[in-house]
């Protein structure tokens, strides 16, 4: 019987291994791009559903300077209730995955 071999690791599990390891300015500069990219989705959802930061920040019940933060790609403070909030508003669906 043959032995199942485990399917070959994708660049999303390669990559850290092999530049972030031991290196933890490399490992910054992911993060921080991460934060960009939910940044820039955050913004372009908002936009693609037609909505002003002000008419977002209206339906889900926070002001538009809220809004704005979000869409900083250096703000930290994402919370999952207000993604969750964000996500209603637009009639998207949130789901996070661990890779």
């Amino acid at each position: 019987m043959l032995k199942k071999r485990n399917p070959a690791p994708d660049s999303i599990q390669i990559l850290p291994r092999r530049q972030y390891r031991g290196r933890p300015e490399h490992m910054a500069r992911l993060v921080q791009a991460k934060g960009d990219e939910l940044a820039r989705m955050i913004y372009r959802l908002r936009t693609q559903a037609g909505l002003t930061q002000e008419t977002l920040a209206k339906q889900i019940g926070t002001t538009a300077s809220v809004i704005c933060r979000l869409e900083d790609s250096h703000y930290e403070g994402h919370s999952l209730k207000m993604l969750k909030r964000i996500a209603a508003a637009i009639n998207k669906r949130l789901e996070i995955r661990f890779v």
